[in-house]
Formats: structure tokens, C-alpha cells, sequence
């Protein structure tokens, strides 16, 4: 299995936060607790668990918001509270932990995170977790798939962005110069990242040069959260990161139910109509369903909206599509090829896709008309038929 990947936590208020996907469990289990929330990505059942057990379970859920930025629910099939208090305590003392290695914005005692890093680039090798360097290792990995779409060393150029998102916030909404972002641009070198695995340090050798994973790091902490979960008996649940990182757990332990279904977003809705949100469902376990998309963290300006997914090439925000979903069983590899399919035309995000093994996808275009590929059209409800902003302008009337 490939070591995992990103979303730093970014300093964006949570009632800015726009849920990607919503989840359904189409479960009639009885839980002691609130009904299921926006949630995440499928990990392989523990074959361990026997049918009688798992009817004998019940679903619980817990929510917090002390990682990334974000919210972060982990719903769950477990024999009492104990036991599920126990995954959840876990679940969010691990998020924390990962959330703080990848802020690129605070630092904390007795930790080199990420923020340390990029304030001793230029200033030699910097001890770290290895799970720094196996974060940054995805990228440096997988860079073959799309060719310096994907890039941790983006931040100086991402950076600009997003001190420009936080000044419309206040009133004040203006598009980055392009002479300072090309200037940007000039420090944006993987070369530059020096890893030496067995003194488990990394060096940026331009003082210049940023790191910025939020690419791939909510994607990353999402696995290593669920595979930890799994180790700790955990074979029925979703962790879900922001709605836009879901990781599935096994099936849901409902003898009556044989897959979970995950709603996609309707990037045309309006989040006050809940029933309008979702353009299509996919049925599925095991897996992960991660989506990147144009209206997660955006502003406008004189009516045109400038998102957060931005195209080293053009260092501007792209619009090829409004957004992407994959479906994949690595949540780590699903946050990467999210970003990455997004950044690229159509037909060069679909040849991607189909060459992977065990990857699937979705696109919504501009005029609300979608594509997928055959294995996804297999596990969708309604087989991404129809039109993404006619369904969203027929809700609205």
C-alpha cells in the first residue's frame, strides 16, 4: 500500500467550511445518538467479524472540529459506548497529532512541523516525524502521474492566494499581481527537498522555497486515522474529514444493508437545501470518495469566483471542471488524484484515471453536465444521469 497524503490544516473560519459530501448509512440500526453527518472513506472489513456480531452492534457517532480546520465525524458499528469512545478518542487524539505536524501556519512545543521547516529553509537538515517525510514522499512519488501539478513546494505561490482569500473576507477582495506570482514561482523547486530517510531529516536548500501539503494531507491523516482504527478491531464505520474526505470501513454491520452510500455534492446548490446537495449516490465499501471542487473555499471578485485549487502553470485558479470526485481504496492516493485530475483537461484527467488500477471517477462540468468513468457508473445510484444545475435551478423554484 502507498504511504498516504495530505490537507494541512488551514486558518479558514469553520462557518466558511463548505461540506463536500454528504453520507447516508441506509441503515435501520438503532443508534444511541445523533443521526449520521457528512463523513468519509472505505477501509477493507475485517474478516474476523462474524455476521451474528456485527447485527449485534450499534451505531454511534462523534464529531470535532480541533483538526484542519474542519469537521470531522466517525461513525461507527461497535458492541457498546466503551468500545466506541474508545476508537473515538483515538481517532481524534490522532488527527490532532497529524493536524499539528502539517500546520503550516502555528508551531507547537517540542515539535518541527511544517511551519518550522519552512522557516529554517536554507538553514540545513531539520529533524522530523517520518510521517513528514512519508507525506512528502507522495508527492515526490506519484509526481509522475501529472507532471508538477501536485506540488509540495507551491506555497509561496499558494500563500499569496490565500492572503488574498482572508482580505476578501474582510471586504477587501483583489486579485493577486501576476508579477508577484511569477516572481513566486521562481522558488517553486522539488529539487530542493533533501530527505534522508535514516537520520529522518528534510532540508529546503532555497531559503525561499514553502512547503504546503494541503493538498494531500486531510487525505493522508484520514487514512492513517482509519488504518489505526482498523488495527484497534474497528470493521464497521466512515471517518469522514470535511465531508470531502470519506473512508469506509468495511460494510455496515446491518445485516439488511450490504453497502454504504455516499451522496456527491451538487456544486450548483445551495447549501440551505439539504435534499438538493447531492447529484448522485455512490453504493460502495471499502473504499475512499474524495472530491475536489471550485466551491470549497472561494471569493469573488466584479462576480468571478477565484477558488483554492490553483495550476502551477498558469499559478491560476483552474477551470476545466467545477469539480472531481475519485473513488479509490488509498484516501492518501484518492486526496492526491483528486487535486491532481481537477488541474488537468478532461480527457487527459479520464486517460489518468482509466491507466490506475483500482480508481475510479467523476466529473461536473461548468454547464452542470457530468462524465464518469464505467466502474463508478457501476456503483452510482442513478448512474450519473441528468444535469447537475438543472437539478440545482429545479430545487430552487
Amino acid at each position: 500500500m502507498m504511504r498516504n497524503k495530505k490537507i494541512f490544516p488551514r486558518s479558514a473560519h469553520l462557518t466558511a467550511i463548505v461540506l463536500v459530501l454528504t453520507v447516508s448509512i441506509l441503515s435501520s440500526c438503532a443508534a444511541p445518538q445523533a443521526p449520521l453527518a457528512p463523513a468519509g472513506s472505505v477501509l477493507p472489513q475485517s474478516p474476523t467479524t462474524s455476521a451474528a456480531t456485527q447485527a449485534s452492534q450499534v451505531k454511534y457517532s462523534r464529531s470535532f472540529t480541533s483538526s484542519f480546520d474542519t469537521v470531522i465525524t466517525l461513525i461507527a458499528y461497535a458492541d457498546n459506548q466503551a468500545a466506541f469512545d474508545r476508537w473515538a478518542d483515538l481517532a481524534e487524539s490522532e488527527f490532532q497529532k497529524l493536524h499539528q505536524l502539517f500546520d503550516i501556519y502555528h508551531e507547537y512545543p517540542g515539535i518541527n512541523n511544517l511551519m518550522t521547516i519552512n522557516k529554517m529553509a536554507g538553514k540545513g537538515p531539520i529533524p522530523v516525524d517520518t510521517r513528514i517525510l512519508d507525506l512528502i514522499e507522495i508527492y515526490l512519488d506519484n509526481d509522475h502521474l501529472a507532471p508538477g501539478k501536485v506540488n509540495p513546494t507551491l506555497g509561496l505561490v499558494l500563500r499569496i492566494w490565500h492572503d488574498h482569500r482572508e482580505a476578501a473576507e474582510s471586504g477587501q477582495a483583489t486579485v493577486p499581481n501576476l508579477t508577484d506570482l511569477q516572481a513566486a514561482a521562481e522558488h517553486i523547486d522539488p529539487a530542493t527537498l533533501r530527505i534522508d530517510r535514516q537520520a529522518a531529516t528534510l532540508e529546503l536548500t532555497d531559503p525561499l522555497v514553502q512547503l504546503d501539503v494541503g493538498a494531500v494531507a486531510k487525505g493522508y491523516a484520514t487514512e492513517m486515522v482509519a488504518q489505526l482504527l482498523q488495527d484497534q478491531g474497528l470493521t464497521s464505520g466512515i471517518i469522514s474529514a470535511g465531508g470531502s474526505n470519506v473512508r469506509l470501513i468495511g460494510k455496515p454491520a446491518d445485516p439488511s444493508r450490504e453497502t454504504w452510500a455516499i451522496g456527491i455534492q451538487n456544486p450548483f446548490a445551495s447549501m440551505l437545501i439539504p435534499e438538493g446537495q447531492s447529484v448522485d449516490v455512490i453504493l460502495a465499501n471499502d473504499t475512499s470518495v474524495v472530491t475536489s471542487g471550485d466551491y470549497q473555499r472561494y471569493y469573488l471578485v466584479d462576480g468571478v469566483v477565484y477558488h483554492h485549487l490553483i495550476d502551477p502553470d498558469t499559478l491560476m485558479p483552474a477551470n476545466y471542471q467545477r469539480a472531481v470526485t475519485i473513488v479509490t481504496p488509498d484516501s492518501g492516493l484518492a486526496d492526491y488524484l483528486s487535486t491532481a485530475v481537477f488541474l488537468l483537461p478532461y480527457e487527459e484527467g479520464r486517460k489518468l484515471v482509466e491507466s490506475l488500477p483500482d480508481c475510479e471517477a467523476l466529473w461536473i462540468f461548468q454547464d452542470g453536465s457530468m462524465q464518469a468513468t464505467a466502474g463508478l457508473v457501476a456503483l452510482l445510484k442513478d448512474k450519473a444521469q441528468g444535469n447537475a444545475k438543472e437539478m440545482a435551478e429545479a430545487l430552487a423554484k
